[in-house]
């Protein structure tokens, strides 16, 4: 019996050296593969949560500065974020709020910048949209309008941006005096903008302005 169990071990054994010989080290690499992507991955994590940390310190200088109106430590702190952690979100959110506060005390060409950098720079689609429409309201401001259109015009928006865009793109219209194609712009950015949008209410007056009846069947086709 024993003698029996044992041709069956050495069997098992020999299949089990075939089976090594001829598949070990495709296993042994892709077990290794594994464990260096799971090792990168926890690396990469830990990176992320790090900057994240250090980037919410300086946030928090920028804030402060922000609130004291502080505008030098401002640009320091905004410097700083965007030489230092440049891909987060919280350096592209303290670049709009910069724009924001240049742009209150009338320091148009200060706001600008910010505004630039997070058009360049920044990984949210969604900044980089609201960065362009801030730009555009300031070329308007310095009635540059072939500027003020072009950073709105024909750009790819993300979800949610392009009725903004369009509406944009009707106030240029109608402030260059283009009544029909402001109406057009305006009409896409009514039609693109969710019913509850309160939004939608300041474009419906706009469209009003211009002789258009939202309720008329044809504006419904």
């Amino acid at each position: 019996m024993a003698s029996h169990l044992d041709l069956e071990e050495q069997e098992q054994i020999e299949q089990i050296k075939s089976f090594w010989t001829r598949w070990g080290n495709l296993i042994t690499g892709v077990v290794t593969l594994v464990l260096v992507c799971f090792a990168a991955w926890n690396g990469w994590n830990y990176w992320q949560q790090r900057q994240a940390t250090q980037a919410a310190v300086l946030f928090d200088t920028f804030e402060e500065a922000t609130k004291q109106g502080d505008l030098a430590l401002l640009a320091r702190s905004l410097s700083d974020l965007q030489d230092q952690f440049p891909r987060t979100t919280l350096t592209a959110q303290a670049a709009l709020i910069a724009a924001k506060t240049y742009f209150d005390k009338e320091k148009l060409s200060e706001a600008e910048k910010p505004l630039e950098w997070v058009v360049d720079h920044a990984s949210d689609k969604g900044y980089v949209a609201l960065a362009r429409l801030r730009l555009s309201a300031l070329a308007i401001e310095r009635k540059d309008m072939a500027k003020a259109r072009s950073l709105v015009d024909g750009k790819s928006a993300p979800a949610g941006f392009q009725p903004l865009f369009d509406d944009r793109l009707g106030d240029i219209a109608l402030i260059e005096g283009k009544n029909e194609e402001a109406k057009t712009h305006f009409t896409s950015a009514y039609k693109g903008m969710d019913e509850s949008t309160e939004y939608r209410r300041l474009i419906e007056v706009k469209l009003g302005s211009l002789g258009v009846d939202i309720a008329s069947p044809e504006f419904k086709k």
